[in-house]
């Protein structure tokens, strides 16, 4: 059952993102040029476009250097922990041997890295612009901020904060199952927890990863 879940929803996801990106993406004319040659070759300019955006802007600042680099750490771990997660259950249905002792050491790194990054980016990703203005009448909020919002950038900030509240999940299951304190069955209610927790925050770890290459590539295009 969670293998197919697993296949399921990456395969919707992508199947989304694609979609999305054919309806809603910018054109490649204003992201790489009108006078590009080998114009067959733009799905792979925007794949290597889209995985450079992922080195994020760095300030040059001590904090702005350590946001970048525990960012590209908690990337690493996460390609890791979804590999050693997911593809030994779907294969053979169940996580042992070296996978589980790559997966046990790469999840301690991947938490304390999101938990630095909560911190970090928790200030940036407010709901503080006018991003709903009917929401906004009905509740009669006045955003603080009075700049206008780029096009992903809500979107943006809800997949941050879904894989921040399910990071909850992914690890107090983890620890919690380390103790004796849960029986049989509270351990296969743990069990369970940790991996649809972990399927949806690989998911809008997807999502996230997209929308932000996306608002860059955006930013190209308008530039």
């Amino acid at each position: 059952m969670f293998s197919k879940a697993v296949i399921i929803g990456f395969a919707a996801t992508i199947a989304v993102i694609v979609l999305h990106f054919l309806v809603r993406g910018p054109k490649f004319d204003n992201v790489f040029g009108k006078d590009r040659s080998l114009k067959i070759l733009d799905p792979m300019r925007a794949v290597i476009f889209f995985f450079t955006a992922l080195f994020v802007e760095q300030k040059w600042s001590l904090i702005g250097a350590l946001r970048k680099l525990v960012f590209l750490l908690a990337l690493l771990c996460f390609v890791i922990l979804v590999v050693t997660g997911l593809i030994p259950k779907i294969l053979w249905g169940s996580v042992s041997g070296y996978w589980l002792s790559v997966h046990a050491t790469a999840s301690p790194v991947f938490a304390a890295c999101m938990a630095i990054l909560a911190v970090l980016w928790a200030d940036n990703n407010r709901f503080d612009k006018n991003y709903l203005p009917f929401l906004n009448r009905i509740l009669a909020r006045q955003p603080k901020s009075t700049a206008a919002p780029q096009r992903c950038e809500l979107c943006l900030k809800i997949s941050f904060w879904c894989i921040m509240f399910l990071m909850l999940p992914v690890i107090l299951s983890a620890v919690l199952s380390m103790f004796p304190i849960f029986g049989t069955d509270g351990q296969h209610t743990l069990l369970w927890i940790h991996r649809y927790s972990t399927l949806l925050l690989s998911l809008f770890g997807i999502i996230y990863l997209y929308l932000a290459g996306l608002n860059e590539m955006e930013k190209t295009a308008a530039g």
